[in-house]
């Protein structure tokens, strides 16, 4: 596979309008045994992590794929390492700029230090198991929130129009990802997450650089110095390294 060529045995969905395209995949799930993606030209309910609210106005990229993963759950989060490399692979395609973009842990896409796309991950199954997970991946091409907006030392949202002077539609910057993603998925499959977590790393932002790790209510500052094979961040404090499976992070 290569180039724009879209993927075989991957369905797609165009919505005018629809509440998220996280939930509007799980709706669809029973229907599709095969991967598929569902690309919205507006969201009712978008949200980001942490159930915030998630601003989707027209003219934006709103999108989820649906997958039927097989693997247990801490294996299946790690796609969103796999959607990441995939945005990233699309947007250097789309621009021709691969020094613009970098990885930030543990979900976002980062534009000349700006951000310009987030992923949630969303799953569903009975005890353990996973049956359904949505990939859900929102960008800015167009439009961004106000920075004003943002909490304290969150990363300013940017759009690629605004920084490149280039005006994607969402059904080209779809026409790039889903073959750019499912290159990742097919070596996550086939190789594990090492070739994935080693590309990562080559394009993360910050690495080698002082930042700070929030969970919940405790705030963790140190250099960010890798990520270990479950995808969980590793900050070298004074006293050593600390593995931090889930976090926000600031620079």
């Amino acid at each position: 596979m290569s180039g724009n060529v879209w993927p075989e045995v991957v369905g797609r969905h165009f919505l005018d309008t629809v509440d998220s395209t996280n939930a509007h995949a799980f709706r669809l799930a029973p229907q599709h045994a095969g991967p598929c993606w569902i690309l919205a030209g507006e969201q009712t309910a978008g949200r980001g992590r942490r159930a915030r609210a998630w601003a989707s106005p027209r003219g934006n990229f709103h999108g989820t794929l649906l997958l039927h993963p097989t693997e247990p759950a801490a294996t299946v989060a790690l796609r969103s390492f796999a959607a990441a490399l995939a945005l990233r692979d699309a947007f250097v395609a789309l621009t021709g700029l691969p020094e613009a973009f970098k990885l930030k842990w543990p979900n976002d896409v980062l534009l000349n230090g700006g951000k310009v796309a987030g992923i949630l991950l969303e799953s569903s199954g009975a005890g353990q198991g996973v049956q359904h997970l949505a990939i859900g991946i929102g960008v800015n091409l167009i439009a961004a929130p106000d920075p004003a907006l943002m909490e304290a030392g969150a990363v300013p949202p940017v759009t690629l129009l605004s920084e490149t002077g280039l005006r994607v539609t969402p059904e080209t910057f779809l026409d790039a990802l889903a073959p750019a993603y499912a290159r990742w998925e097919q070596t996550f499959r086939e190789e594990g997450f090492a070739p994935l977590r080693s590309a990562w790393l080559s394009h993360a932002a910050r690495l080698g650089e002082t930042i700070r790790a929030r969970t919940g209510t405790e705030t963790r500052e140190g250099t960010f110095e890798t990520i270990d094979d479950s995808g969980a961040l590793i900050l070298r404090q004074s006293h050593g390294p600390v593995a931090i499976p889930a976090a926000e992070v600031f620079f």
